[in-house]
């Protein structure tokens, strides 16, 4: 699986780790229409590989997507740049048409993010605001340090958490919720650890051995029962009556069914009565020194050539 060349991401290829990074350090890594599609693209890539039938799964090379932030912020929020472009219209009609495919571009993002079949780890430091903030609630796990600063901030603005609401509701529920978007006060991460936004705090001395911790943790969970457990619980929190949750219930027992008796749900049976470790947790995590300097020596390769 290869990636394109991004302006606003660095994304390193770790093995089973696809290591995102925001990359606009000089302004707190904030969102501008140029960054969410290219998360798009990135995620698209990794759920089209990830339902490919024509791919053998031990050739599904990546089961996590990590997204971190570069320079010390994990992301401040839209960028308002974006917002001011779309001004330029000349219609009023045209500004509001402008203005609202840009902010409900990102809300397909959050959504993508939300149903990607692979597990999602968001690595949350300095400012976690915004887009930033909606991002983090559509993660699998989220680690935060004594750095990050937690906001919702878009009233303040004279604007509303349009894309973002309803996933922070669906994270943190109504009654938290309203108190953070109408009083749009700012909080640490011990705060976001007793709300459910962030699920640990560790100190920034320990941060990537913490990290690569909750790396292993998930490597040790078969592949296709994560993804197929992912898509269970989406559903499960979906359903809104009886016959929808029987519904779920019925097509989750076959699910099942087909774990217990595909090649994975064998070996991992094999591997607990056997006492030894399953073969999917047999993987190794690049270091992101290694990737870097793998990537610098093609990129001088290249360059070389060209001269």
């Amino acid at each position: 699986m290869s990636f394109s060349n991004y302006e606003t991401l660095i994304v390193l290829d770790r093995g089973p780790v696809l290591e995102v990074q925001l990359n606009r350090p000089k302004l707190a890594n904030a969102m501008n229409l140029k960054m969410v599609h290219e998360l798009m693209d990135v995620m698209n890539t990794c759920a089209a590989n990830a339902h490919d039938s024509q791919i053998q799964d031990d050739q599904k090379s990546h089961r996590i997507l990590l997204i971190k932030g570069n320079g010390g912020n994990f992301c401040a929020g839209g960028d308002i740049k974006d917002m001011q472009a779309a001004h330029s219209a000349e219609t009023q009609e045209q500004k509001v048409a402008a203005l609202a495919e840009l902010n409900r571009a990102f809300g397909h993002m959050i959504q993508l993010a939300d149903k990607l079949p692979l597990v999602t780890i968001c690595a949350l430091q300095g400012a976690v605001l915004g887009g930033g903030f909606g991002l983090a609630c559509v993660s699998d796990y989220a680690l935060c340090d004594e750095t990050a600063v937690f906001g919702l901030p878009e009233t303040t603005l004279g604007i509303l958490p349009a894309q973002i609401a309803p996933f922070v509701v669906k994270r943190i529920g109504l009654t938290q919720t309203r108190r953070l978007a109408l009083m749009s006060q700012r909080f640490k991460a011990d705060e976001a650890i007793s709300l459910g936004i962030a699920h640990k705090q560790v100190a920034s001395d320990n941060w990537d051995e913490e990290l690569n911790k909750a790396l292993k943790q998930v490597l040790k969970c078969g592949p296709q029962a994560n993804q197929a457990t992912k898509a269970l619980l989406h559903s499960v929190n979906e359903c809104g009556s009886e016959e929808a949750l029987n519904s779920i219930l019925d097509q989750a027992a076959k699910d099942f069914a087909n774990a217990v008796l595909n090649g994975e749900g064998r070996e991992g049976a094999m591997a607990f009565m056997q006492k030894r470790p399953a073969a999917w947790s047999d993987v190794q995590v690049k270091d992101v020194e290694d990737v870097t300097a793998a990537a610098d020596a093609k990129t001088a390769v290249a360059n070389a050539g060209q001269e």
